[in-house]
């Protein structure tokens, strides 16, 4: 794997490419790379309580729901509990489970005044599969990356 900075400059690159309103768009593997490397940064999986429960959870990610299961509620007050789980000044990653919901955190977060947030590209389970299974095409799980289930 690559330096922090490495990381950071190909993270940066490919949010100017996709034109990502934050500030970079990691790989799976990038992501744990600087959560275990870098100073002070957070891993926050914005998946639902339900998900962390049945699907798997990441050790050490701070979790906080964007939507709430069952019904997809927006979480009214998401802004709020990362301000307080968070430091702003941090190395914000927000991670869900393909990617989709993570990108909305990471947008919120900047327009909160985050400065340096960035989205888990391919999520916990990745893309759907030709038989529309998740879990064996990309994703933090499929990379091997470490996780554990009830």
């Amino acid at each position: 794997m690559g330096t922090i900075s490495s990381i950071l400059k190909a993270a940066q690159d490919r949010a100017k490419e996709m034109s990502l309103p934050y500030e970079g768009a990691l790989l799976p593997s990038e992501a744990y790379e600087l959560m275990q490397h870098a100073p002070g940064a957070k891993l926050v999986d914005v998946r639902t309580q339900a998900e962390w429960d049945w699907v798997g959870r990441v050790p050490g990610a701070v979790e906080i729901e964007w939507m709430s299961y069952p019904g997809m509620v927006p979480n009214e007050v998401f802004m709020q509990e990362l301000g307080q789980q968070v430091d702003k000044e941090s190395l914000v990653m927000f991670m869900c489970r393909s990617g989709a919901r993570s990108h909305h955190a990471a947008m919120a977060a900047t327009e909160a005044g985050f400065p340096d947030c960035y989205n888990v590209l391919e999520g916990f389970e990745g893309d759907k599969d030709a038989d529309r299974h998740r879990s064996s095409k990309g994703g933090w799980k499929t990379a091997g990356l470490p996780w554990v289930q009830k």
